[in-house]
């Protein structure tokens, strides 16, 4: 881990129950919702993470519970650090609260959470699809969501798959 990133990692398990592995030199902090803004506010006003670069989803359905990790980026340019913080949300209802107040930016990528995982987020200004259109069923980055059952067609299978396809009559 670098030099830099232990007393912050520290100062993360002490104040917030944090867990913390490390792989390969990345640094992951597993961290609870209720405990996100309080810990983003620390990070961006006493850490200097003046970035959030990523907001994403991880769905492990149906293999684990909690279903879904939610992955936080923040970025310290004047210190040349990377701190990557995950928040464990269940399956059933998924909610975190909303970012936006602590980072601006967190505004569309927090829509983007919620039109292809589903997962609500409190507090958000204006939560809404972002890349579907508002009449779409579902959200499509679930691993759950029907993918429309035809077969991905490569070319150890292109007959195969060519033979179900319906053809324009000669």
């Amino acid at each position: 881990m670098d030099k830099q990133l232990q007393p912050i990692v520290k100062k993360l398990k002490k104040e917030f129950g944090a867990e913390v592995t490390e792989f390969r030199g990345d640094v992951q902090v597993l961290l609870a919702s209720e405990k996100l803004i309080a810990a983003s506010l620390k990070l961006r006003d006493e850490f200097d993470f003046a970035l959030l670069s990523t907001i994403t989803a991880v769905d492990y359905w149906p293999e684990e519970s909690p279903r879904f990790h939610i992955v936080y980026v923040f970025n310290s340019l004047s210190k040349n650090l990377q701190l990557m913080l995950r928040v464990p949300v269940a399956g059933e209802n998924p909610t975190i609260p909303t970012l936006t107040k602590v980072y601006k930016n967190a505004n569309w990528r927090e829509r983007e959470l919620w039109d292809m995982f589903g997962i609500k987020v409190d507090g958000h200004p204006d939560l809404r699809r972002l890349l579907m259109p508002d009449d779409w069923n579902g959200h499509p980055l679930r691993k759950d969501y029907p993918l429309g059952y035809e077969e991905p067609q490569f070319t150890f299978n292109y007959e195969e798959i060519d033979l179900s396809k319906p053809h324009g009559e000669v």
